[in-house]
């Protein structure tokens, strides 16, 4: 027996001999992939964070916007996802139903930093799937009108209408006082956020008994695809796809087209490549609705964390760290890309900012596309349709017909899998 405690004796001290000689562990290293500008200029970002938090290190992956999807599924199916991610809002039920996303209801609890009352409504609702939250809003996206502050006078009025019934009436007046080949609105066909949203604002869901039928020719939506498919048909929109138009900015610049449905990176571009002497004639506003002001898009990116993560303490405050008012603002002025968080708007740099005011009321007032996988093929249905009846190849109700028809095929897989899943009686 003592020979026995002698050894271990010596066995313990040549393990503490053998830790003292270790070399000490390195700093945890975060995978971070993200897409685009983005990817690029977050970067700029990081070195900030790592000397707040010394024992962490960034290691940023800049994905091509184009190839984002496939490397995300690649990676998921190879088990080399990273630690956090941004992925696009729509993306995120895709990731939900393969298992992919940490919840993090649970790490939001306990954060000082996220906090739900303080983003938009609509913006944190793309992240909640099936009463859970797997991504944080990182930036935001919506649609607005741009539009010619000057020719808008010229009809008679200071400011949007805020119903259809008004906003149409608006058009009308344009196009008077605009004259032959000018059109007061520009509505590409190859566009599907333009129809989808006027469907939506009528309340109707695009897809029902919980995604596994379309819902187009519900009366509320085909209220909304029916006012658009108007535009057209009186002349006040022209029937052209994107490709057909050479240059959107010279059109507006040269009063071609008086007003448009886009988004917020459009700032910078109608900053950029509008002259000078039109800088004071162009502004934004909120999207007219049936009744009133009207709802738009929940669009942008969220940052996710993998569930196979090993680094998840790290990963998460990083996720906060880019989740704070001020990395926000400086993600603003580096990329313009919208602050999720409210307080966030409160800076000077966007409070002061009159063509961001649109936005920042806009985004009280957004709706999230369904959270089903197959929302891209959906939209492009979308698309197809409404282009047919744009361009008088379809009437409005066997476009609509059509749609549903063509959705339901889509959705097929998932009434099967939904089936599968629901318990035996």
């Amino acid at each position: 027996a003592p020979a026995l405690r002698t050894l271990a004796a010596a066995a313990a001290a040549a393990l503490v001999a053998a830790g003292c000689g270790a070399a000490p562990a390195g700093p945890v290293e975060v995978r971070f992939w993200a897409m685009g500008r983005e990817g690029e200029v977050v970067r700029e970002l990081v070195p900030e964070f790592e000397r707040r938090n010394p024992g962490i290190r960034v290691r940023v992956q800049q994905i091509p916007w184009t190839a984002a999807h496939e490397k995300l599924l690649t990676a998921f199916v190879g088990e080399a996802t990273p630690d956090v991610a941004q992925l696009g809002n729509t993306w995120v039920p895709e990731f939900v139903a393969l298992g992919a996303l940490e919840e993090l209801g649970p790490w939001v609890a306990r954060s000082a930093v996220v906090r739900e009352d303080d983003v938009f409504p609509g913006i944190w609702d793309t992240n909640v799937v099936d009463g859970r939250l797997y991504g944080v809003p990182w930036y935001v996206d919506t649609r607005v009108l741009f539009y010619r502050t000057d020719i808008l006078a010229r009809a008679g009025y200071d400011s949007v209408p805020q119903t259809w019934e008004g906003w149409r009436e608006a058009l009308r007046r344009m196009k008077a006082v605009m004259g032959p080949d000018r059109y007061p609105i520009l509505l590409p066909t190859n566009e599907w956020p333009q129809p989808v949203i006027l469907g939506m604002q009528g309340g109707a869901p695009l897809l029902r008994e919980d995604g596994r039928w379309g819902n187009f020719s519900d009366p509320r939506f085909r209220a909304g695809f029916e006012f658009y498919i108007g535009l057209f048909r009186e002349g006040l929109a022209p029937a052209v796809s994107g490709s057909e138009i050479a240059n959107r900015y010279q059109e507006f610049a040269e009063g071609r087209v008086a007003m448009m449905i886009t988004g917020p990176w459009e700032i910078g571009e109608f900053r950029r490549r509008l002259p000078a002497d039109l800088q004071d004639r162009w502004m934004t506003a909120p999207l007219p609705g049936p009744d009133g002001p009207g709802i738009s898009l929940a669009g942008g990116s969220s940052l996710v964390m993998f569930r196979r993560s090993e680094r998840k303490d790290a990963a998460w405050k990083l996720i906060e760290f880019l989740s704070e008012p001020a990395q926000q603002i400086r993600f603003y002025e580096l990329t313009g890309d919208l602050p999720s968080r409210r307080d966030a708007w409160d800076d000077p740099v966007l409070a002061n900012d009159r063509h961001t005011r649109a936005f920042r009321e806009q985004l009280e007032r957004v709706r999230p596309l369904p959270k089903v996988p197959e929302n891209e093929l959906i939209v492009t249905k979308v698309v197809e349709q409404g282009e047919r009846a744009a361009r008088g190849a379809a009437s409005v109700d066997e476009a609509l017909r059509a749609l549903d028809a063509e959705v339901d095929r889509i959705l097929e897989k998932r009434r099967w899998l939904l089936a599968r899943q629901e318990p035996e009686r």
